[in-house]
């Protein structure tokens, strides 16, 4: 099935997203106890709900998108590129341009998303947000009255599982195991909140994910058994 898709109707993505607000102290008393209450099973009695606080945005409902990194194939001839850029900026506003190009672009019944852990997180996230910021969704985010078979999605993390619904592998260690040179990157997800907040550095969390949408397209190449990306292959724009 894989190798009957074109690739240039895939369009690879990858979100980066931190806690809404900088500090717990910084929500209401209402959000605050919401956190709480939405956390007590994860935090048990290790972490009181201000110390896990740091920890918020992974929720949609506490938490936000401060970039969205797409990327997607194109040919002539013989000549083959992939093309990466990035949404970023005030949270409605890169949700409306990401929605923009999914619209313009990648509306067709034939084109797809692709994302690793997609399904569970990027896909969810994203629609969440839009819905949190009165946008309406595009097709290839509502998944409302779809049958499964419908759904415009693809998730390197599932195919990787081949039916084995427990099985979580990272897109570093699938990149390991599959051969696919790691990326030289200086940050990982558990640092960019602080890169964000912290530091105000969000071109280094631009460069961060620009990196997991190449990679998650170069393990999609090694699920098809095809070449890997080489660097002139790779165009930011």
């Amino acid at each position: 099935m894989l190798y009957k898709l074109n690739l240039e109707h895939i369009l690879f993505l990858d979100i980066e997203t931190v806690p809404e607000s900088e500090t717990f102290e910084q929500l209401d008393d209402v959000k605050q106890e919401l956190w709480e209450h939405k956390t007590q099973y994860q935090r048990k009695d290790e972490f009181t709900a201000e110390e896990f606080y740091e920890r918020a945005g992974i929720w949609a409902e506490f938490g936000k998108i401060i970039c969205i990194s797409v990327g997607y194939f194109t040919s002539k001839g013989d000549v083959r590129n992939f093309r990466v850029t990035t949404f970023h900026g005030a949270e409605a506003k890169l949700l409306k341009e990401f929605k923009n190009l999914l619209n313009s672009h990648f509306s067709k019944p034939n084109h797809l998303l692709c994302a690793h852990n997609g399904k569970e997180f990027d896909f969810p996230y994203i629609a969440r947000r839009m819905v949190i910021h009165g946008i309406n969704l595009p097709y290839k985010l509502d998944l409302f009255g779809k049958k499964p078979w419908e759904v415009p999605h693809l998730d390197t993390m599932e195919l990787w599982k081949f039916g084995d619904y427990k099985h979580y592998t990272s897109l570093k260690l699938m990149a390991n195991v599959l051969g696919i040179p790691s990326p030289k990157e200086d940050i990982d997800g558990s640092m960019v909140r602080d890169v964000y907040y912290n530091n105000g550095d969000l071109d280094r969390i631009i460069k961060y994910c620009e990196l997991d949408v190449i990679t998650t397209a170069q393990v999609f190449l090694r699920l098809r058994n095809e070449e890997l990306l080489s660097d002139n292959e790779i165009v930011r724009i």
